[in-house]
């Protein structure tokens, strides 16, 4: 019987790490997906603009972001029409901003163009690149570049990282609440005392991996640079690398005040745990704040409330679940094994229950207010990848909640009578498979733009052709739509239609274009036009520099001597 009971306690550990490896497949798969994705701060100002052509050398190449960026060595690098690196000076902020970027340039630059590559760490932890190309005299040939970052295996090791790192923080905060304040009996419990000390080192694991992980991440290298000090010194200067370094050491006090406490519940003196219970919930706090304190919650409006509340999402999540492990594992699973009928399983099955509808309340709440933060419109759900994996998130927590109601159910129906723990049994399994898949969602979506910063639905416009007073064409009396997509920094198309009185479309000789930043000094960015089909035409390599307000002016000759212009204003994001 022993040699049996050895047995399926090895079983229900390999279930666990399976629900874990699961977890990590999901991190992995989303998160290598989605590294496109991680545009978190954006530029909103360059010098020189973006494909514009300069009679001399400027001083210096200049990038202003919407938010404070950390830099590295190789924040801004200067290619030459080859392709060919040009040496620069160092970039660093400048005008004392922490989100405005310089570096010098040399003053004997040859003619043609030439690409500016950068690449910064945002406030919210998060690498972004990107690059921009300006002519010095007049454009040339030149070498298109693709930012290979650091290849694969830094971004997997720092996804896994993350990964580990959520899920050891529920089964560490979740098992230890469980085993100390809802299972008296969980301190003389070999198997619940594992799943914990299990979670503490996924956390530490985690933790480590991602702190090694980043270094090389910003700056575009290998995974070989991880242990360089240069590297490592980089990454202690940021705001990520302070928290990881603070949440290593909360872990490990956290974990020695676990030792305590179960060491004393196993001599059976519980009387002098409450001071040390005060400063494990003290510990918590601070460990679950290392997560808001260096994602998107405090970046933006009212990061004031959303760092508390993405605090308490994620603590209420790694209380359920990490509690409902040890509560599948040490007390459901063996009492359903013993008999099917059971009388009340044990107190710990009443207790989670009740704290479990306390968590399942504060998710919904805070989630609700995290989602209308970051996401903003019901058309970012379905149009950002984001909103899809909130969605997806919405609807396993939606399951969970209908498992879990079934198991109130029982704890209500069964409190004094026996019933049928086999059904309980499987109910809180799914649970714990479905709430690894919500971990693993969790911890994809803090690292994953969010939808109000990335959704950009097309701007649609139309406009009442103007009355000429020269020779009248079809045109008059009828009007220009122009269907702009995405209407975002970057590349854009814009289709234009003439549309007559009769709302047929109207052949025209030429359709030219061109792009004005409203409120600024920029020069107009000329806009190539050309014929899909009678009456309707595309701009289809139509270059937005940066976010904000622009007017889009079009010159419609519609003979050999009329021009008629007319002009479109949008706000690109």
């Amino acid at each position: 019987m022993r040699r049996s009971g050895h047995r399926g306690a090895a079983l229900r550990v390999l279930l666990v790490a399976a629900f874990v490896v699961s977890g990590l497949v999901v991190e992995v798969t989303f998160g290598a997906a989605l590294r496109p994705a991680y545009a978190h701060a954006v530029l909103v100002e360059s010098s020189p603009v973006d494909n514009t052509v300069v009679a001399a050398v400027p001083r210096q190449a200049r990038l202003r972001f919407n938010e404070a960026v950390t830099l590295t060595p190789q924040s801004i690098q200067l290619l030459d029409p080859a392709g060919d690196k040009v040496g620069i000076g160092a970039p660093g902020h400048a005008d004392g901003k922490a989100n405005t970027v310089a570096a010098s340039l040399p003053a004997d630059l040859g003619k043609g163009t030439y690409t500016v590559a950068w690449r910064v760490v945002s406030a919210d932890s998060h690498v972004i690149s990107g690059a921009f190309r300006f002519s010095v005299g007049a454009p040339s040939a030149f070498t298109s570049v693709h930012d290979e970052g650091p290849g694969r295996l830094t971004p997997t090791v720092h996804a896994v990282g993350r990964g580990l790192a959520f899920l050891g923080l529920a089964l560490a905060l979740g098992g230890t609440v469980f085993l100390v304040m809802l299972w008296p009996a969980g301190a003389r419990d070999r198997r619940g005392r594992l799943i914990v000390w299990a979670g503490f080192a996924a956390l530490g694991l985690g933790t480590a991996m991602v702190f090694l992980a980043q270094g090389p991440y910003a700056t575009g290298e290998g995974p070989a640079t991880a242990f360089d000090p240069d590297v490592l010194r980089l990454t202690l200067a940021t705001r990520i690398g302070r928290a990881l370094l603070v949440r290593l050491g909360v872990a490990l006090v956290l974990a020695v005040i676990l030792a305590t406490v179960l060491r004393r519940r196993k001599r059976g003196d519980a009387g002098a745990d409450t001071p040390v219970v005060v400063l494990g919930a003290l510990c918590c706090a601070a460990l679950v704040s290392t997560w808001p304190l260096t994602d998107h919650a405090h970046i933006g409006a009212q990061s004031w409330l959303a760092v508390p509340a993405t605090g308490v999402h994620l603590l209420s999540i790694a209380l359920w679940f990490g509690g409902l492990v040890p509560l599948t594992a040490c007390v459901v699973g063996p009492a359903a094994r013993r008999d099917e009928r059971v009388r009340p399983l044990d107190p710990a099955l009443t207790r989670f229950s009740r704290l479990a509808q306390v968590c399942f309340t504060m998710i919904a709440v805070t989630g609700l207010y995290l989602a209308w933060r970051q996401v903003g419109t019901f058309g970012a759900l379905a149009g950002t990848a984001y909103g899809r994996l909130l969605l997806v998130k919405f609807g396993v927590v939606l399951v969970i909640v209908a498992l879990a109601s079934r198991g109130r159910r029982f704890v209500r129906h069964h409190a004094k009578e026996p019933g049928d723990a086999r059904a309980l049994r499987r109910s809180v399994a799914a649970e714990v498979v479905l709430g690894a898949g919500v971990l693993s969602l969790t911890a994809v979506l803090v690292n994953t733009a969010p939808a109000r910063t990335t959704y950009a639905p097309p701007v649609r416009a139309k406009v009442a052709f103007p009355a000429t007073a020269g020779t009248r064409t079809r045109l008059d009396g009828g009007r220009v739509e122009v269907e702009l997509t995405p209407a975002k920094q970057g590349a854009n198309v814009a289709d234009i239609y003439l549309v007559a009185k009769d709302k047929t479309l109207v052949d025209v000789p030429e359709v030219s274009g061109r792009l004005q930043s409203a409120g600024t000094s920029i020069g107009a960015l000329p806009v190539k036009v050309s014929a899909a089909e009678p009456g309707h035409y595309v701009a289809s390599a139509m270059s937005i520099p940066y976010p904000g307000r622009w007017v889009l002016w079009l010159d419609i000759r519609t003979s050999d001597f009329d021009e008629v212009p007319v002009h479109f204003p949008f706000t690109a994001r």
